[in-house]
């Protein structure tokens, strides 16, 4: 039992480390910069209920 454990400690240990080499990897940063970017794209549409354009009908609700 306690070799399992010791395995699947070190298999976990390596996803972990492959998962931080693949986030930082330079091929992820045009999409890291791109999402970045999403709050200042310019789209200014609220869903129904929500934003400041809606904020007076809080007690109607």
């Amino acid at each position: 039992m306690g070799l399992l454990n010791t395995l699947f400690t070190v298999f976990l240990f390596v996803a972990f480390i492959g998962i931080v080499i693949w986030a930082y990897s330079g091929k992820r940063k045009a999409d890291f910069d791109e999402a970045a970017r999403l709050p200042f794209s310019g789209d200014n549409t609220h869903p129904e209920g929500e934003g400041e354009q809606n904020k007076d009908n809080g007690a109607r609700r």
